[in-house]
């Protein structure tokens, strides 16, 4: 149509129209990479808001008896005078365990309703609302120190509050870059993306380390303040979409390739292998899939259930790691945060590796299996080797990296799978659907190492071995009834199709 136009203008009016979509074409692949960037610095804001918790919880329960005692201060207890009620009780690590539940079970909940709210609402507001909120409820733990709040309630309260708001993250940023990025090295560019996560776990903790032997408080209110702001940039210069003025005037061009289609599709086969065959111009469809239908396409159950049990190590770690390296090794608190930020930088390389891998082989699901089966027993050399800095380094890397890789480029696949015949909406919903199934691995995570913890550190260990090796089964499991699966939902769509 664009071609046709261009014949039948002047000389000089052709050279004009050329120039503009010369112009138009650049900025658009200069906004991509502006948006990668922008989303990149959005859920940095949210990771790095999560981490003061673990960095503060080493601060709140310590050592007495190898502190300083004030003149100034009437002491009666010389092991728990230094600590903060309520956390200065004999069960402290039962009380962090429901700190950690409190905010991880409302991320849980609220992730399954958070996909559905973001396929309707406005992206660009949803995220900017959810990360002010954010800061404010990040901001209302820190001030606890402030305020001299000694109730578990209060804090209890927060990280409930702080749970739901949080979940508007993740679903809609997936969605964002997912609209404006095709299939083509989908794992690369995600596996980079993802890094995200690690960098903002790492500047959590180096933020929160900063105060949290002075004024823990600021340990919470100055990430706070950081995502608000965030919150603010995304509300002037996030465009959700590449082609919005297309998208909302579909009557202009009635015929659209779906939404993260290139010059490959994603064969459905088991590994998700990529194929080269040409798009097919199909319409696309603007309404929401329901929940029960996201369920229905082949691998989202599958692959839920695989990142429960890996979200259930990485959470573990993240929540326990720097309360585990104060209390075996005797490290203080900013010590033993800043140590705990190289699982993180493992992290990093793992997530990237494993995009690289699964673009290179196109096996998604192959990539995830190896490298579970290789953390499970580098999780055992961590125990026996955990102020190594190459072990702590390496199990990052196997950890995370296929928890990486599902919650991104298989998300987006899921979300974009051929079954949904261009429905680009359902992205959110499923997207939403697995991270909200592997944020009750999360919850069970650090809730299981808070209770298990006092009986020794070894019995911890050994729980989050069991979750890794469970974790290659379900996938494994599932590999022997995927292609079925697969087959029977497209004979049922194409069966609705022609009613």
């Amino acid at each position: 149509m664009i071609v046709s136009v261009y014949v039948c203008l002047p000389p000089f009016a052709s050279i004009f129209v050329c120039t503009v979509f010369t112009i138009i074409y650049q900025f658009r692949q200069m906004y991509r990479g502006f948006i990668l960037i922008l989303t990149f610095l959005f859920y940095t804001a949210y990771h790095l808001s999560r981490k003061p918790i673990s960095i503060v919880k080493s601060e709140l329960h310590r050592n007495c008896s190898n502190v300083i005692q004030p003149k100034d201060i009437n002491i009666t207890n010389n092991v728990t005078w230094c600590d903060w009620p309520p956390f200065d009780q004999d069960n402290y690590q039962t009380l962090f365990g429901v700190l950690d539940n409190c905010f991880l079970v409302a991320y849980a909940i609220g992730m399954f309703f958070s996909g559905i709210f973001g396929e309707r609402l406005p992206l660009r507001y949803y995220l900017s609302i959810g990360m002010l909120m954010s800061g404010l409820f990040t901001c209302l733990f820190g001030l606890g120190f402030y305020w001299n709040i000694h109730s578990l309630g209060y804090y209890a309260f927060v990280q409930v509050m702080n749970g739901l708001v949080q979940t508007t993250g993740w679903p809609a940023v997936v969605a964002c870059v997912g609209n404006w990025f095709g299939k083509g090295k989908r794992g690369f560019i995600m596996g980079v993306w993802n890094s995200h996560t690690s960098v903002g776990n790492i500047l959590g903790s180096l933020i929160a380390g900063v105060f949290v032997s002075t004024a823990w408080g600021l340990s919470f209110i100055v990430p706070g303040i950081i995502i608000a702001c965030t919150g603010v940039l995304c509300f002037f210069f996030l465009v959700e979409s590449e082609f919005p003025f297309v998208r909302q005037n579909p009557k202009y061009f009635p015929k659209t390739a779906p939404l993260l289609r290139d010059s490959s599709i994603v064969d459905p086969s088991i590994n998700g292998a990529v194929s080269t065959e040409p798009d097919v111009i199909v319409e696309e469809h603007s309404e929401a899939i329901s929940f029960l239908g996201a369920l229905r396409i082949p691998g989202v159950v599958e692959f839920s259930l695989c990142l429960l049990f890996a979200k259930l190590v990485s959470y573990t770690f993240l929540y326990w790691l720097p309360l585990y390296i104060s209390n075996v090794a005797h490290f203080e608190a900013k010590e033993a945060g800043d140590m705990s930020t190289l699982f993180d930088v493992g992290g990093i390389l793992g997530g990237i590796l494993a995009g690289l891998v699964s673009d290179y082989t196109g096996g998604r699901a192959s990539t995830c299996c190896v490298m579970l089966v290789v953390a499970a027993p580098m999780v055992t050399l961590t125990y026996t080797f955990s102020f190594c800095v190459g072990m702590l380094l390496l199990c990052g890397a196997l950890v995370n990296g296929p928890y990486a890789l599902i919650t991104t480029a298989v998300s987006a696949d899921l979300g974009t799978h051929e079954s949904l015949k261009g429905n680009a909406r359902a992205l959110s919903t499923v997207t939403a659907i697995i991270d909200g199934t592997g944020s009750i691995g999360a919850a069970l995570g650090p809730l299981l190492a808070g209770v298990i913890s006092p009986t020794g550190w070894n019995n911890v260990f050994y729980m989050l071995i069991s979750a890794d090796v469970l974790a290659c089964l379900v996938r494994e499991q599932s590999l022997s009834v995927h292609s079925h699966r697969i087959n029977l939902f497209l004979f049922n769509a194409n069966a609705n199709q022609l009613i």
